[in-house]
């Protein structure tokens, strides 16, 4: 009775499988309740599939609603309970829901067939979802749905063929309904892409339906959202537009193509040695006449300049690395290296070491294959030579509130000539968050990472490190809220000059001369900040907001690095590091991550950057675990990205050099004889030293269990040096070349990276892959060999599935878990409860210009370094998904 008091419409939404009914129907909420002003109390009945087979259901259609925080919105899903699309419940759950209060009831059911149109009797407006893939014009004849439904939406209108499908699904209702005085276009067929941010086809779309249920009366009240007289999705951008979608076929054609030619060349060069021999040898016979000049004459002319200039160069460069010291010019200024280090037998072991072929065609493989460290392809290595005295270790921390982890930074970095901070944050930060008391984020505050929430933690973080000495380095683990933290660090930087400025001159710096001050801070600083949402999505999972809105932030803070001469800053560490720790193998490892570091190549070059003032902003991080091909990661991942740089891009010289950090692999770390940990660890370190990786980290032994303790980092950090300062071999730098293995090894991963690429090619590229689902179902699938192999011990593991200690010897390791402190939270809370009251008005208005700029498509991450002076992070991160868009995640 209470039900039938009151008019409640009932809309109902149904469609094919896979054509993101959910995603649109938590958009249409999301829009109800902005435009309404969170007026209306809607309750959403979402109904999921019985398996006939196991009597199951999946009821997981609430992961992908963003809508449902606050009252406003009740959400519940239902079962079908037997093979019918509407399960017998429905009609009084509608009752019910009708009877408690709400204005409006939304019915969304599983995916259906052709014939199915069994929810129409229940509702009172009715939409039907589809894409534009349902096959032959014809099919639309035998859609029952499109007899009954109010409305028509064509989801997924980014897709190629959408304006064709919009077209024929007009032209089929009006057939359909006999309006044969109508066009297609007037017909209630909608384009819209509930993936992409306020899209204004769904914004067509919920207007439309608004009018609808206003006529079964729904109270709606005069809306906040414009009008839009469109009739499908016209804001659509693409991140890589679709003339480029072949991107990464074109790398493979472009890195095979290079290959070909070195061995037709190299052929060459050795015809011509051989034709001078001959021509030598009859020559010394006093033979004249015999034909061979003139063969030689055109063997060199076939000769490409390229190779000519080689070996032209070759003699001297041999001289040069045959001396005591070897000088080069970087950025104008002379560097000087000893050439030779003795051992203490007196071996004078050589820097690096040249190649003794004697052939003219090996000779050409090995400059365009290998060729010296700092030379293209840059197989050995990006520099000519590794820094005396500036080990390549990076001092990883990351514990309770910003206090503590400063103190862990300084006592791992005490006497060392060079201090290369990274940073772990806690999960709290990694999702955008302040701390809170909230239950599920409390226990969280300052657990496994460090907590920072406001600019004043991030001064204390690296309080007492000049963040612009050349031998200090930072880098940031993060993400999704990685926009937010990054302006905190580079605001810390500029403001650490401010302040040494007023203590130097005792004033405040002038107009011009903070400007200065500011320009100086932001072209020194050097560092590193993740922020790679594509390996977010594919792999480790702590997205934030909307890709499309990620990535545009990516290219914001990119185009603003350009405009303010940020060059020793990297704006993104592509990383394979997370790609690897869930579960991928490293030839996967190795082919993702460099497939995204080419989307970001292409989505930056679609927002019309010059390639050379971007590429050198851009880094690369990867895992070295135990498999051989971790042997040739760097090298491979160098040869590729050069040669489809110079070939593929046109790039200069210093955007051929792909720099990359290596962290030893987390996942072969085991509780179980946790002592042998260090062994794995020293292994990976000691071949990622041999591939020249720029930095390196080294696990702690007990990372399998806790965040590492003072004394198991101080043994990590040990392994590196050891390996540096006592490793004899360590005195070489290129110790893998001329490895016959090594050789063979490069080529094999190579050549199944160019293999992956074409079948991530074959999805779309990149982020159509990632619509799919690829990388992700790939990742699982190998997680998954390795778990079987580990546990039927055909993968052995030392201590793990062998050689395993007898339980009669076994003795019980205590490990203390680290933990932030209470004190530590309370402060936490405390601190940034103070930095909002005291910032109160101010942040206001910064989020307030924040989002204008967001919608108004200008540089976010401008205006962002203004809000992050004023604002906490999680005002930040709520502003950006009132403006960006939530990430909606899959089950």
């Amino acid at each position: 009775m209470a039900a039938a008091a009151r008019t409640v419409p009932v809309l109902g939404i149904t469609g094919t499988g896979g054509s993101g009914k959910s995603s649109l129907t938590d958009e249409l909420v999301r829009r109800v309740r902005v435009d309404q002003g969170d007026r209306l109390r809607v309750a959403v009945l979402a109904i999921d599939p019985t398996r006939r087979k196991g009597g199951g259901a999946l009821l997981g259609d609430r992961i992908r609603m963003n809508s449902l925080d606050g009252d406003r919105v009740l959400f519940r899903s239902m079962a079908t309970r037997g093979d019918r699309e509407v399960p017998d419940a429905v009609p009084a759950a509608i009752d019910i829901l009708k009877s408690a209060g709400f204005d409006l009831v939304i019915v969304e059911t599983p995916g259906i067939g052709q014939g199915d149109a069994g929810i129409v009797p229940f509702v009172d407006t009715s939409l039907y979802v589809m894409t534009p893939e349902f096959g032959a014009a014809s099919q639309l004849e035998k859609i029952d749905m499109l007899d009954f439904a109010d409305v028509v939406a064509i989801n997924k209108f980014e897709r190629r063929g959408a304006m064709d499908a919009l077209r024929d699904v007009g032209r089929q209702l009006v057939r359909n309904r006999e309006a044969f005085g109508k066009r297609p276009e007037d017909m209630p067929v909608f384009g819209t892409s509930a993936a992409t941010f306020n899209d204004d086809g769904v914004t067509a779309l919920y207007q439309h339906l608004l009018e609808l249920l206003g006529g079964h009366g729904l109270q709606v009240s005069e809306g906040t959202l414009p009008r839009v007289d469109v009739r499908h999705s016209s804001t659509i951008r693409q991140v890589v537009p679709p003339t480029r979608v072949r991107y990464l076929s074109e790398i493979t054609e472009t890195i095979r193509g290079y290959h070909a030619d070195t061995e037709r060349w190299a052929d060459a060069a050795s015809r011509i040695q051989r034709l001078e021999a001959v021509d030598d040898e009859l020559a010394s016979l006093g033979r004249t006449d015999h034909g061979v000049d003139e063969l030689l004459e055109q063997a060199r002319r076939d000769l490409p300049e390229e190779v000519h200039q080689l070996q032209q160069a070759w003699p001297g460069i041999v001289t040069a690395y045959s001396g005591d010291e070897h000088t080069v010019r970087v950025r104008d200024r002379d560097i000087t290296t000893t050439l030779t280090r003795e051992s203490l037998s007196g071996t004078k072991v050589p820097r690096v070491a040249l190649p003794a072929f004697r052939d003219a065609g090996d000779m050409v493989r090995f400059w365009r294959r290998e060729n010296l460290p700092g030379a293209f392809p840059y197989t050995a290595g990006v520099f000519s030579f590794k820094r005396d005295n500036e080990d390549p270790a990076r001092m990883f921390a990351g514990e309770g509130d910003p206090f503590r982890t400063n103190r862990r930074f300084k006592l791992l970095s005490e006497g060392l000539p060079a201090t290369r901070l990274s940073t772990a944050f806690d999960s709290v930060t990694l999702y955008g968050r302040d701390p809170g008391e909230r239950p599920d984020i409390y226990g969280k505050v300052g657990t496994s990472g460090v907590s920072i929430a406001t600019l004043d933690d991030m001064k204390v973080l690296y309080d007492g490190f000049d963040l612009l000495s050349p031998t200090t380095s930072v880098s940031m683990t993060i993400n999704g809220p990685a926009p937010t933290v990054l302006a905190f660090f580079l605001n810390t930087a500029i403001d650490q000059q401010l302040d040494a400025f007023r203590e130097r001159e005792g004033r405040e710096p002038s107009g011009a001369e903070a400007e200065e001050l500011r320009a100086h801070a932001l072209a020194t600083v050097r560092g590193t900040v993740q922020a790679d949402i594509l390996k977010e999505d594919q792999g480790q999972n702590t997205c934030l907001f909307t890709t499309e809105f990620s990535l545009r932030m990516m290219a914001d803070i990119q185009e603003w690095f350009i405009e303010n001469g940020v060059r020793n800053f990297y704006s993104v560490s592509i990383s394979g590091y997370h790609i690897a720790e869930a579960g991928a193998n490293p030839i996967s490892q190795l082919a993702f991550t460099l497939a995204n570091g080419f989307t970001y190549v292409e989505s930056y070059l679609a927002r019309g950057m010059d390639v050379n003032d971007f590429a050198p902003n851009l880094s690369f991080f990867f895992s070295n675990g135990m498999d051989p091909e971790y042997s040739v990661i760097g090298r491979v991942a160098r040869r590729i990205w050069a040669v489809a740089m110079r070939e593929k891009y046109g790039a200069n010289e210093r955007s051929q050099k792909l720099k990359y950090h290596v962290q030893t692999s987390g996942r072969s770390l085991h509780a179980q004889e946790m002592d042998f940990n260090d062994i794995r660890t020293t292994l990976q370190a000691l071949i990622a030293i041999y591939d020249n990786a720029n930095s390196l980290h080294t696990n702690a032994y007990d990372e399998a269990i806790t965040t590492p303790s003072t004394e198991s980092v101080r043994r990590a950090l040990a392994i590196q040096l050891i390996i540096n300062k006592e490793w004899g071999l360590a005195m070489n730098e290129n110790p893998l070349q001329g490895s016959f293995i090594i050789d063979q090894l490069t080529d094999l991963v190579e050549e199944a990276v160019l293999a992956e690429f074409d079948r991530i090619s074959e999805r779309g590229g990149v982020l159509g892959a990632m619509e799919t689902g690829y990388q992700r179902g790939k990742i699982q699938d190998e997680s998954m060999l390795y778990e079987h192999r580990k546990h039927d011990g055909s993968l052995s593991i030392v201590g793990v599935n062998t050689f395993r200690r007898p339980e009669s010897e076994r003795e019980e390791v205590e490990v203390e878990l680290a933990r932030a402190t209470e004190h530590e939270k309370q402060s936490q809370l405390r601190r940034v409860t103070e930095f909002k009251e005291a910032h109160a008005d101010e942040a206001a208005e910064a989020l307030a210009r924040l989002k204008e700029a967001a919608l108004a498509g200008d540089n976010v991450f401008a205006v962002l370094m203004d809000a992050a002076r004023v604002c906490t992070l999680q005002q930040v991160t709520e502003a950006f998904f009132e403006v960006g868009g939530q990430y909606r995640r899959n089950v």
